[in-house]
């Protein structure tokens, strides 16, 4: 996973900054089963995008993405996911799926938020 990745990840989840090697080597696999199976020219545009996201905010705060601290990267990203461009809003908002994705479909992570789900659904109650 890209240093901008785990900082968007990071960001939009804060609570994936506890993660160990191994919850990020989950988060890495499960977001990049996901790209593997988009079109290249998509991750193409999502690699731009993610340059984007790394040095926009040197315009403002002369420091890129990943050298911010959180609560300037979430304004970075929120100003970016308000743009006027619909196509940099649609991209930002896929990036913060992915990283929702990512930290949300490990295994572990629905023991983390108290979540007791059963794939059996309400016949597991019985």
């Amino acid at each position: 996973m890209t240093p901008i990745l785990r900082a968007v990840v990071t960001t939009v989840v804060p609570d994936a900054a506890a993660l160990d090697a191994v919850a990020w080597r989950d988060v890495d696999a499960i977001i990049s089963e996901q790209l593997a199976q988009r079109p290249p020219a998509l991750r193409r545009q999502l690699g731009v995008l993610l340059g984007m996201v790394q040095w926009l905010p040197v315009l403002r705060y002369g420091r890129p993405f990943t050298a911010l601290d959180i609560a300037r990267r979430a304004q970075i990203l929120g100003a970016l996911e308000r743009a006027p461009l619909l196509l940099l809003r649609r991209g930002i908002w896929g990036l913060r799926t992915l990283a929702l994705l990512g930290y949300y479909a490990r295994p572990a992570a629905g023991a983390d938020i108290g979540y007791s789900g059963d794939p059996r659904g309400w016949e597991a109650r019985a």
